[in-house]
């Protein structure tokens, strides 16, 4: 009878036990995927929230405030709240941490490889092919209540697919540019050609660091001069490898980059930061400031950051005193091949994250595209050397004005900022976008990490050979956890750690099991008993 009994508890017990566990996996799988209703409901009131990042520039916070306001006077029944950050990171671990409690932002500015990794989730993001190509809501839509966008520029366009899908769209582009102390580099009998090679700027660099019988540097009489300051070195290590046409990675997540010919450029880079003729924002600090200081003749920054540079530039983090009075060039990046340029397009992207209402959603979309509207464009184009990223605004003649008008004052008009956005209009063609996949961010910070240890070896006069690169590939490929590759050499998709949910169940499951063989070994011995 107590046998039976007990049989019968154990049995309630497993039920109750894997019932509560399956409740609480409940959602675990995330939301429906995003069907598009059949029209937009205006009868409803609407509040989506937009995640936006700034840089530092109180004009760019007027420019998001007026935007909502314009498309909140167009449609009255959504209400947009802005919730801004100075760093896309910051958006990005917020985002991540939002996910799981499904309480994202309805639009969000991030960069294309962070949204790769969103999407390792159930339905979180919103393809936007759809959306896109709706003859009443897409980008040219008969319903809107505004003009819209028009044609995006598909090299810009297409950093958002992931996957053979749209999952973002470009907000603004830049692209990186040298700025160089043209004075300088003059007075030291060298003529810049239209675009920089690697073997120029190399010889320059090693030069400047000629001193005179004081111990001071002859190009600049100070005691501080570091030729060549590069800000990003994910991207020097990525554009270097495009140049030679050497393998970075694929689109399915192939990680190619630990080749040969990436050893050799770290050797190059390796050999000038072991003279002083080089070295990287990380070690050193932002390239602006010395170049502004006299202290650098090649300084490579986006072009989003031009007004940090030259003489006149309007932003600084030096005291005006510190500033040397030189002439400003600006320059592509430099070039293995100057008959063939090969420079990284980038910058934010706009993305919507998906809800239970599809209503919502579509909402959401309205304001996005808003955020693609000519003025909106031209008037944040004109606060960095960033460019539109549509067609119809890059030739729009309110744009086409700011553009002349370069020199007209040390602002809006700063000459070194409309040289750099310039760079990009002029080599749209010439521009390429990395592979986008979950992991390619990750794969982006090693790209600069090879370097970063390369340069910091090579200061500490460490000694820098095949070995040192056996070990430091293996060391950043474990570091960045590009080590979990598949045959193919790919990165296996990262999915996380296993919901809370998941992990009760199997807890649940293993303790029952225990319950089980403790029932049978205690019939056992009790069959034992009876003989």
């Amino acid at each position: 009878m107590k046998k039976g009994y007990f049989r019968k508890a154990v049995s309630v017990l497993l039920c109750v036990l894997i019932l509560g566990s399956l409740s609480g996996c409940h959602g675990s799988e995330g939301l429906p995927a995003f069907e598009m209703p059949r029209e937009f409901d205006t009868s409803r009131e609407y509040d989506i929230v937009f995640w936006a990042k700034n840089d530092t520039n109180i004009t760019q916070t007027r420019i998001y405030k007026k935007a909502i306001e314009d498309f909140e006077a167009l449609y009255p029944n959504i209400h947009v709240t802005i919730k801004l950050y100075t760093d896309y990171r910051l958006i990005y671990n917020d985002v991540i941490t939002n996910i799981s409690t499904n309480t994202t932002p309805n639009v969000c500015i991030s960069y294309p490889d962070h949204i790769a990794t969103y999407m390792s989730g159930v339905n979180v993001m919103v393809p936007l092919d759809e959306l896109m190509a709706d003859p009443r809501y897409g980008l040219d839509g008969s319903l809107l209540r505004y003009e819209g966008a028009g044609e995006l520029v598909a090299n810009f366009a297409a950093d958002g697919v992931i996957g053979g899908h749209t999952y973002a769209l470009p907000f603004m582009r830049s692209t990186e540019a040298c700025y160089i102390n043209k004075t300088y580099v003059e007075k030291m009998g060298y003529e810049i050609p239209d675009i920089l090679t690697w073997d120029f700027v190399w010889e320059v660099s090693e030069a400047a660091m000629e001193k005179d019988e004081n111990g001071l540097f002859k190009v600049n009489g100070q005691n501080v001069m570091i030729p060549f300051i590069y800000k990003s070195t994910d991207n020097m290590m990525i554009q270097m490898l495009r140049q030679r046409d050497a393998g970075y990675s694929t689109e399915n997540g192939d990680i190619l980059m630990f080749n040969d010919t990436a050893r050799q450029m770290l050797y190059e880079i390796a050999y000038h930061a072991g003279t002083g003729a080089f070295s990287t924002f990380k070690i050193s600090s932002y390239p602006g400031n010395f170049l502004n200081a006299g202290q650098c003749l090649f300084a490579v920054d986006s072009t989003a950051g031009a007004t940090w540079m030259g003489s006149d530039a309007p932003l600084s983090d030096i005291s005006a005193d510190k500033f040397v009075r030189f002439e400003t060039a600006v320059r592509p990046v430099p070039q293995y091949d100057p008959q063939n340029i090969s420079m990284i397009a980038q910058g934010p992207s706009l993305c919507i994250f998906n809800k239970e209402d599809p209503q919502e959603v579509m909402a959401s979309w309205l304001f996005l595209q808003f955020l693609l509207t000519n003025e909106v464009q031209t008037a944040y184009s004109r606060t960095e050397g960033y460019v539109p990223v549509t067609r119809k605004a890059m030739e729009s003649e309110d744009y086409l004005d700011y553009l002349s008008r370069a020199g007209e004052d040390n602002d809006e008009h700063y000459t070194v900022k409309i040289e750099a956005a310039k760079i990009l209009i002029d080599n749209v063609e010439s521009t390429f976008i990395t592979p986008v996949f979950n992991g390619s961010a990750s794969l982006r910070d090693a790209a600069g990490q090879l370097i970063e240890n390369a340069a910091k070896s090579a200061r500490r006069k460490e000694t820098v050979d095949d070995a040192y690169f056996d070990k430091m590939f293996a060391d950043v490929r474990s570091l960045y956890h590009l080590d979990q590759l598949p045959a193919s050499g790919g990165v296996k998709e990262d999915l996380g750690e296993l919901p809370k949910e998941s992990k009760m169940l199997l807890l649940t499951l293993a303790f029952v099991w225990v319950i089980l063989i403790a029932v049978r070994v205690r019939g056992r011995i009790a069959s034992r008993g009876k003989k």
